[in-house]
């Protein structure tokens, strides 16, 4: 099950579950759809896969399948290139 995050790793944004914008890799590293097409290229700064459309969970489902409280930032930034080592 997706953990879906609750940020922008890029730009802090809040994306909730519902959010048509929320852009994650097969990792599930999480950006908003600005800061995916215009600062990363459609890349994950951290593993370098192709971010694509968040799926959005039902409605219904939240209450038994919460979305994740953790926050995950990057504090340098996205630079828009993955991460070797």
């Amino acid at each position: 099950m997706l953990e879906l995050r609750p940020n922008c790793e890029c730009c802090d944004r809040d994306l909730p579950p519902e959010a048509a914008d929320a852009m994650i890799c097969s990792f599930e590293c999480t950006f908003c759809r600005s800061c995916a097409e215009e600062r990363l290229g459609g890349r994950c700064p951290n593993c370098g896969g192709e971010l694509v459309a968040r799926p959005r969970r039902p409605a219904e489902k939240l209450a038994k399948h919460p979305p994740s409280a953790r926050r995950v930032l990057k504090p340098e930034g996205c630079g828009g290139r993955p991460r070797t080592g």
